[in-house]
């Protein structure tokens, strides 16, 4: 009697994990809040406003450069302790920044909130660490761009969820020296303990690596790596640069003047896009043979993300189809751009990053509903990048793969940095905040150069020679 093996079944583990993207998106975002608000509350310039990211995704470096030094040295971390430690790790220290924010609001001192930021980004670092390299070995690697951009999926509807749910709390109380924040980051606090009690009594599949390869892996002989922790940065600064200033890019003279009270709402399809963008990407990077069911899928999969992103900001902020029916033309140029990267994580990438050029171009030079949507809709074209560029930076790394997701999180600071840039810029009068925003046409340009050729391996890179002599 023939004995049959049977493929080993992550879908559990697979949830489990992906919950935890949505808690971090939905963490991230509320920085977008978090700016204008104590902008406001403690009357600061942008570029004191942009602090906020600073810290946050400071810690991003931090921790990272950290983790790298340290397995360099004595071994991965997260190889010794299991992904299953370094998730439940990464989530009691990003409650416990949560947690912090009651002291924040008791002291009304900029300063607290900013280390509290700090504390809180640093546990969602080591779960970054963790998770997506986690969720890339949870089945083929020909498919690990596909997960990762479901999981991302998951995350966005975090970052969808959190701008009209933070905004109506925080700006509800704008004008109170004690607002909702304490409250808000109090219920965020315990819902990463709770995810860290349901890791305890969850069984997670592990994947070992010798502690004594993990010690002598040289991620940096990759240049796919090296290429990609530049995209990482780029990425992550351009995409944060953008959401950080859109409510009061908003709130210009030349879109109309929107109240932070609407444009919150008006934040949600920025980070809704990707949403919408990574639902389809997870089904047309998989291994789907049917074109016709691909983009059937694709289709069913954007027209349920919008209805979710409507149906969000029409119960709880008013929105109605009148005011943003110009996004689904937006979501149609998403689903032909996808068709067109042909499952191709690396052209996909490309063709985004030009698309996002041209949007961001446009945007920056009107005015109106014009300058508004195509500056919004960028979020769609975002939606793929970071579940690329991470898959394609960790393709072929083996045993460094670990050691190269420290790398690549690492780069994050890039949303520390680049929106410091963009608030220092806006400071200037002869520049302004919507000229600003320019400098992310330098991180998109990096990208299309990286869908391009600078993802390509070491083995890919090299030159065929051809010797006349026959040697």
């Amino acid at each position: 009697m023939e004995q049959t093996t049977t493929k080993p079944n992550y879908t559990f583990a697979f949830i489990v994990v992906t919950a935890l993207f949505f808690m971090w998106g939905f963490i991230t975002v509320l920085n977008d809040i978090l700016v204008p608000h104590l902008k406001e509350l403690f009357k600061l310039t942008y570029t004191q406003s942009t602090l906020v990211q600073f810290c946050f995704f400071g810690a991003y470096f931090i921790i990272s450069l950290f983790y790298f030094l340290f397995s360099t040295y004595r071994g991965d971390p997260i190889q010794k302790i299991g992904y299953k430690n370094g998730l439940m790790l990464g989530g009691l220290i990003a409650g416990s920044g949560c947690a912090l924010f009651l002291v924040a609001d008791s002291l009304q001192q900029y300063w607290f909130y900013l280390v509290a930021l700090f504390i809180l980004a640093s546990g969602v670092t080591i779960l970054q660490i963790a998770a997506n390299p986690y969720v890339a070995i949870l089945g083929t690697p020909q498919t690990a761009s596909s997960r990762l951009n479901l999981s991302q999926a998951l995350n966005s509807l975090g970052t969808t969820l959190s701008p009209v749910i933070g905004g109506m709390l925080i700006f509800s109380s704008a004008s109170s020296k004690v607002g909702e924040l304490s409250a808000l980051y109090v219920s965020l606090a315990a819902g990463f303990w709770l995810l860290v009690l349901l890791l305890k009594f969850t069984t997670l599949p592990e994947f070992a690596v010798e502690t004594e390869q993990v010690i002598k892996s040289k991620a940096f002989k990759h240049p796919q790596l090296r290429f990609g922790m530049l995209a990482i940065f780029f990425y992550v600064g351009g995409e944060v640069a953008i959401g950080s200033f859109i409510i009061n890019y908003l709130g210009l003279p030349e879109l109309g003047s929107i109240k932070k009270e609407s444009a919150d709402a008006l934040l949600s399809f920025y980070w809704g896009g990707a949403m919408i963008g990574r639902f389809m990407g997870a089904i047309a990077l998989g291994n789907m043979r049917s074109p016709a069911l691909r983009y059937g899928l694709m289709l069913g999969a954007a027209a349920a993300a919008f209805g979710v992103l409507f149906g969000v900001t029409h119960v709880l902020k008013g929105v109605t189809f009148t005011d943003c029916w110009p996004y689904l033309l937006f979501i149609a140029l998403n689903f032909i751009a996808m068709i067109a990267g042909r499952g191709k994580a690396a052209s996909t990438l490309a063709l985004f990053a030009g698309i996002v050029i041209v949007l961001l171009c446009i945007s920056v030079f009107s005015a109106g509903q014009l300058s508004m949507w195509t500056l919004l809709s960028i979020g769609l074209f975002n939606s793929i990048m970071w579940s690329n560029i991470f898959s394609l930076s960790i393709d072929g790394l083996g045993k460094d793969t670990a050691q190269g997701s420290s790398l690549l999180v690492m780069m994050i600071v890039g949303g520390a940095l680049v929106p410091l840039l963009v608030g220092k810029l806006a400071d200037i009068k002869a520049i302004g905040l919507q000229k600003s925003l320019l400098v992310s046409v330098i991180c998109y340009a990096y990208l299309l150069f990286y869908g391009i050729w600078g993802y390509r391996k070491k083995t890919e890179l090299a030159p065929t020679h051809t010797n006349r002599s026959g040697h």
